[in-house]
């Protein structure tokens, strides 16, 4: 707008949705004419727009390219991948923004980015980032602070620092739904493969399991707990030591869709079938939990929906935004198929 013959900048988006009490990302569905809001809610929005006398400017400016973020994967081999491109992908588009992925930055180092990746960050100029099962370092941490990169974290790998903004899924309850479904179909001896032991995911799933039981009154036994590294390989040694047990279990909660299939190999080698030998359930619902056979029952959680979750809270800090929780949880759910039954009799 103009003032006394000198430009000024209007007011942000940011500032329209603190005026009219919603987040910016509803305010940006009203600017740009989406019909996912509440009559209400586009009202109060309106009403601040036109009070604020807020510019509507077009979606794509010809003069200016649309903002850019980066999107940090550990593999684009995955279907886990897969989905959180997805979902990005989605919500970008969505947003008036354009992603720049990055794969493979730590071969090396576990699951950090390599120290080079940052220098390129500020040279292409990306103005956040989405890191999907990454662990950064406490100087990684700082370096993003220091340089006012917004980011948000999807599925950290480790408990974030206090202020960091994150998105995952309701992991101890996953696991503890996966676990109730076992035990309502009888099973006691219920056994469980989680993915690494410091991992957030897989100490939340565990804890689930360890819910459940308490709950039905089934003691714990500390011999079918087993931790792996999220591989098929290692679910396929862990599977063939549950079973090598004096008192084998009946049903197994395996942590991961993928270690499910490295569990049915281990079966298959000894001759046992599924459902009716021993039960399978697994966590993620991939395709993979599908190709199966028999098809798994697993714990599906919302991988697409997560990620444009993380974007769009990402959008909002990027325009001055702040979340008013940095923990976004996100349901997870029981999907039944054929590999869990009732336990043989005796």
């Amino acid at each position: 707008m103009v003032r006394g013959g000198s430009a000024t900048a209007g007011p942000t988006l940011a500032v329209v949705a603190r005026e009219a009490g919603v987040s910016v990302p509803t305010a940006s569905k009203v600017v740009n004419g989406r019909e996912d809001v509440a009559p209400e809610t586009r009202r109060r929005v309106t009403e601040a727009l036109d009070r604020l006398g807020y510019v509507r400017r077009p979606r794509f400016e010809a003069s200016k390219p649309p903002r850019m973020v980066d999107l940090v994967v550990h593999s684009l081999e995955s279907s886990w991948s897969g989905a959180v491109l997805h979902g990005v992908e989605q919500a970008a588009h969505d947003a008036g923004l354009e992603v720049v992925v990055s794969a493979g930055l730590s071969r090396t180092r576990g699951a950090r980015p390599e120290r080079g990746w940052f220098d390129k960050l500020i040279a292409r100029g990306s103005a956040g980032v989405l890191f999907n099962l990454a662990e950064l370092s406490p100087a990684q941490y700082s370096w993003l602070g220091q340089h006012r990169i917004p980011f948000v974290l999807i599925d950290p790998v480790l408990e974030p620092p206090p202020g960091v903004v994150s998105v995952g899924a309701a992991n101890w309850q996953g696991g503890m739904t996966a676990t109730e479904h076992l035990l309502a179909l009888g099973h006691e001896r219920v056994a469980v493969i989680a993915g690494y032991r410091r991992k957030m995911c897989s100490s939340a799933r565990v804890a689930g399991y360890r819910s459940a039981l308490m709950a039905a009154g089934v003691p714990y036994r500390p011999e079918y707990v087993r931790y792996g590294n999220f591989m098929e390989t290692t679910a396929h040694h862990r599977m063939l030591q549950l079973l090598d047990l004096p008192e084998p279990p009946t049903a197994v909660f395996v942590c991961s869709d993928r270690m499910a299939l490295g569990a049915y190999q281990a079966l298959t080698e000894r001759g046992l079938r599924i459902p009716d030998d021993i039960s399978v359930v697994g966590f993620d619902d991939l395709p993979e939990a599908r190709w199966a056979t028999p098809a798994l029952t697993t714990v599906r959680q919302p991988l697409s929906e997560m990620a444009s979750t993380a974007l769009r809270l990402l959008a909002g800090m990027m325009d001055g935004d702040r979340p008013e929780g940095t923990r976004t949880e996100l349901s997870t759910r029981l999907v039944e198929r054929a590999s869990t039954g009732a336990p043989r009799s005796a």
